[in-house]
């Protein structure tokens, strides 16, 4: 049974170095809580469609919208909560055993994803139903 819940995910601040020249963010140190195993990017998303639909057993991800903007729609089983994410030095930390679905992209929006795992198919939760099994709900 997992307990992770909505409080457990966490909106984060991406350091952010002022320049003339245009911004720099920068992600190390302790920014996340696990070494970057694996990094992808949804980009050319029709703003009509969504992506994810599943949830992980082991793999947390943080996603960062490097441009445009789109909205993450959280679920811990019993409580949901959709953030907007539109700015690229703001990052959200999704835990283990968290449902989330990404929709409303923006034209051009860019969304890049460092995961803490690789690639595992038997990592993935992809029908809801079975989620709330792991859940316990």
């Amino acid at each position: 049974m997992d307990y992770t819940k909505i409080d457990d995910i966490d909106l984060r601040d991406i350091p952010k170095i002022t320049d003339p020249r245009g911004n720099l963010s920068v992600i190390e140190g302790d920014l996340l809580p696990y070494a970057v195993q694996r990094v992808y990017y949804l980009y050319d998303v029709p703003s009509d469609a969504y992506r994810g639909g599943h949830s992980h057993k082991e793999q947390q991800e943080f996603l960062i919208a490097l441009s445009g903007s789109f909205e993450v729609i959280l679920d811990d089983g019993e409580n949901k909560k959709a953030i907007t994410l539109n700015k690229p030095n703001k990052g959200l930390l999704i835990p283990t055993g968290i449902w989330r679905e990404l929709e409303n992209f923006s034209s051009g929006a860019v969304c890049l994803v460092l995961s803490s795992g690789k690639f595992l198919e038997s990592d993935y939760i992809r029908e809801y139903e079975d989620f709330k099994l792991f859940k316990g709900a």
